[in-house]
């Protein structure tokens, strides 16, 4: 009965070994599958943190740019309007200028001083009433009367093939052209 006893604890011994062993090697595997995985989830996570960050640059980048952006056309939109603001000030002095009789007369005097004739000066009513009175000032140039010309006058020559305009809109033109570039450098 001994034997049997002894047999019985070596039986038993086996199995517990066995089944420890086993164990261990369940426990190991388990273990290295959650190793795995853990180190699976981290690299999945760590990758998400770098594509998070990068599309917050991103998104930080072109949020910058289209402030930049918009700062720009404030601007543009701000002296654009300044400039037709000055441009529309700057035509209606011209326009009051023109309308005094005194000053459009100098000025057709100036226009055709150096011109030689025969031309025309084309003026509305009230500016071609004015030149009547004061004849001398078209020399060998004749007065023609265009009631659509409103302020201001042109000078017709070579047959009425070559014209210069001295409107209030044409003059005002001109002169906001050469501002232009003095106004931009203020408004920067």
């Amino acid at each position: 009965m001994e034997d049997l006893q002894g047999l019985l604890e070596k039986i038993n011994r086996d199995g517990v070994e066995k089944a420890n062993a086993e164990a261990a090697r369940i426990v190991g595997a388990a273990q290295a599958k959650a190793d795995a995985l853990v180190k699976a989830a981290e690299s999945a996570a760590a990758q998400a943190k770098a594509d998070a960050e990068k599309a917050a640059a991103d998104y930080q980048a072109r949020a910058a740019e289209t402030v930049k952006q918009a700062a720009r056309d404030v601007v543009l939109g701000v002296r654009e309007s300044v400039t037709r603001l000055l441009e529309g000030l700057l035509a209606k002095d011209v326009e009051s200028a023109l309308a005094d009789d005194a000053v459009a007369v100098g000025l057709v005097s100036a226009a055709i001083r150096d011109l030689t004739g025969p031309g025309e000066v084309v003026a509305g009513a009230k500016l071609a009433a004015a030149l009547k009175a004061q004849a001398a000032a078209l020399k060998d140039f004749t007065l023609v009367t265009d009631e659509a010309l409103g302020t201001g006058f042109s000078v017709r020559l070579d047959g009425g093939r070559v014209e210069h305009a001295y409107t209030g809109e044409v003059i005002a033109a001109e002169l906001a052209k050469r501002l232009r570039p003095d106004l931009a450098a203020l408004l920067k």
